[in-house]
């Protein structure tokens, strides 16, 4: 509801977000607006792409070939050209103001592409780290289970201790018995008659 105020006898609604003497408040439901910014704004990302773009071809063959060509050109023509077309004399100011001028925006450049690789580094180590503690954890479970199921067949009877056993044991047979076949151990060693018999 919007407040009320008498006025010579009538009623008057004042807007809400307004104050008696008309002057606007600002309203705390509502976000306040944007301020325009001073400067001008661009976006970080892309101008930290265009620098490692930059810094990657400055750290090119192509780059230093390109400018040698370029050096010797401008000395030959400064040297060589007729007097009225040259635009740099012997000591060459304005060629070194413009290798100045590259280098002192290349180094920013070169700089501002290191750090961004350095973030991805640290990015990627602290990956690394975490991919080897997952690393670790998983080989010291297995390590566990492994242990634990030596453990639990340490106590199980394996096929060669069983076979060991019963060899054993068709010795002491075999000497107790001093040479009689006829206490065989195994059905297979009986004769064929008790074989039937036994069916």
């Amino acid at each position: 509801m919007a407040p009320e105020r008498e006025s010579g006898g009538r009623v008057e609604r004042t807007p809400v977000g307004a104050t008696a003497t008309g002057r606007h408040r600002p309203r705390l439901d509502q976000p306040r607006p944007r301020r325009r910014p001073l400067l001008p704004e661009w976006d970080p990302e892309a101008f930290g792409r265009l620098s490692e773009r930059i810094a990657r071809f400055l750290g090119t063959g192509r780059f230093i070939v390109w400018m040698t060509v370029v050096i010797i050109v401008w000395v030959l023509w400064n040297i060589f050209a007729p007097r009225d077309l040259r635009f740099d004399n012997y000591p060459f100011i304005f060629l070194t103001l413009m290798l100045s001028l590259q280098a002192s925006y290349a180094a920013p450049l070169i700089l501002l592409a290191q750090n961004r690789q350095d973030d991805r580094d640290r990015v990627n180590l602290e990956q690394d780290r975490k991919q080897n503690e997952r690393s670790i954890a998983d080989t010291e479970y297995l390590t566990r289970e492994i242990a634990a199921l030596r453990i639990g067949l340490g106590e199980v009877a394996t096929r060669d201790w069983i076979r060991s056993e019963l060899q054993d044991m068709v010795k002491e047979l075999e000497e107790r018995g001093n040479g009689h076949r006829e206490h065989a151990v195994f059905p297979a060693e009986r004769s064929r008659g008790r074989d039937v018999e036994d069916r």
